[in-house]
């Protein structure tokens, strides 16, 4: 497979690593050459300086006789004219652009259609707000993703110590807490290293555990876990840009009381004119006093999402000195990842991150219907669909030829959502839920191409 990506950036940098690794062949290019040579020195891809918008460059490329384009730079333009040229040039490429401006995305149909034929546009603001909206449903959740168009729910969370599986293998998981519910162990990190647990696996104090479950009973198997949800209600969002104001459009309801944080007064008056029931304030978040009078102890989260993340961070810290009960920060920066959660923010959301998620599917073999990474990058969850000629219909769980370190979690038929035991029979038109360690991604993938079309 050959994989075409346009800018160097964070997510070009990230995504040409991850297919690096796993021996697919990438081109990168770039007009930066100190963002190539980060690049070259880090993984094993072939670079080229130049502008990706350029159809010389992109013929240089071997665009003829790539299978994926994806346009990931900081500017909509370059991203849009780059799959312009490369639908030209290669009608049949797979074109996924990172598009974020809503002069854009507003108009989607336009840019998908035969003219341009964008397969993906991916806009990270979009994704973010998802992000954000997930965790909000069940507070204290590290991570939530969701399958089977929301049917099917992957949480990460840390359980209680008084929690009555804590202690437990995962093979006496039913008897703890029950043979009714559908649950099923997918992951544990341990010491922030991530293990695909067996049956002989414990459940240890301190983990954070990942769970499949069926969405329909999140709450009964999170109650018999020793999980105490309280609901969110009392939301401040901090930064009315992009990704707040389309935030704030999504609390704009009877069931949150949501407060808008925001230092422009022209933005200030945007954000006025267009939400109902949010308060817009005007005003420094940093600023302890301004807090204070707006009662962010009261808070059941604080999101904060500016563009600047030092003042996200920082602003974090100090509604959580203040009483906050639970805190969010965009961050871009990578290397800023492993900071949030040892300085005390309960969660972080990332631009980037999202884009790279939602990237990734339309890169695997096969077509697939979604692709997120576990985390960070240390795993992938992948959904597939069984085909009835397909070999490993009619096959058990425990005789699927996946490599140790992968695992079926779960499975849709019809509309009813399975938790698979090892003697469970695949059948046709099944959708399948796998977790797989980064590692054996290329493994699964093998497996999964021969033996099971990606719906």
């Amino acid at each position: 497979m050959r994989i075409i990506i346009v800018g160097a950036g964070e997510v070009g940098f990230h995504i040409a690593q991850r297919l690096a690794v796993e021996n697919k062949e990438v081109v990168v290019i770039d007009k930066s050459p100190e963002a190539l040579r980060k690049v070259a020195e880090t993984s094993d891809v072939q670079t080229i300086q130049g502008a990706g918008s350029s159809p010389e460059v992109l013929e240089d490329a071997g665009i003829a006789q790539a299978d994926i384009l994806l346009a990931v730079t900081d500017s909509d333009e370059i991203n849009l004219i780059a799959c312009v040229f490369a639908n030209l040039l290669n009608p049949n490429i797979t074109k996924l652009a990172r598009i974020r401006a809503g002069i854009y995305t507003n108009y989607k149909h336009l840019l998908t259609g035969d003219s341009v034929g964008i397969t993906k546009i991916i806009n990270p603001d979009e994704e973010v707000v998802n992000s954000v909206l997930r965790l909000m449903s069940v507070p204290g959740a590290v991570e939530i993703n969701e399958f089977a168009g929301g049917k099917i729910r992957l949480l990460g969370m840390y359980l209680p110590p008084e929690s009555p599986v804590v202690g437990a293998r995962l093979m006496e998981l039913r008897s703890r807490i029950g043979n009714d519910l559908g649950l099923v162990i997918a992951a544990l990190v341990r010491d922030d290293k991530l293990i695909i647990p067996s049956g002989m696996d414990r459940i240890q104090e301190g983990d954070v555990v990942y769970f499949a479950c069926d969405i329909r009973e999140q709450e009964d198997i999170l109650r018999r876990l020793g999980v105490h949800v309280e609901p969110v209600r009392e939301v401040m969002i901090v930064g009315g840009g992009n990704i707040g104001y389309k935030l704030a459009k999504a609390l704009d309801n009877k069931y949150y009381h949501t407060r808008i944080l925001e230092n422009r007064q022209k933005r200030c008056e945007f954000l006025s004119e267009r939400l109902d029931r949010p308060i817009v304030l005007m005003g420094d978040a940093t600023d302890q006093e301004i807090l204070r009078e707006e009662n962010v102890h009261d808070m059941d989260m604080v999101i904060a999402v500016t563009g600047d993340e030092e003042t996200n961070i920082l602003t974090c810290l100090l509604a959580k000195s203040l009483g906050a009960k639970r805190t969010v920060t965009r961050v871009n920066n990578f290397g800023y990842m492993p900071l949030i959660e040892p300085i005390g923010i309960d969660y972080l959301v990332c631009p980037r991150l999202s884009a790279i998620n939602s990237l990734l599917h339309y890169i695997r073999r096969g077509r697939i219907i979604s692709s997120v990474s576990i985390k960070g990058e240390e795993a992938e969850a992948l959904e597939a669909i069984a085909l009835k000629d397909s070999p490993i219909v009619g096959k058990a769980i425990k005789d699927l030829d996946f490599p140790r370190g992968s695992l079926v979690l779960c499975f849709q038929r019809g509309g009813e959502i399975i938790m698979p035991r090892g003697d469970s029979v695949i059948e046709p038109d099944d959708r399948l839920l796998i977790i797989s360690t980064r590692q054996n991604i290329p493994k699964v993938e093998k497996v999964l191409t021969t033996k099971v079309e990606f719906f």
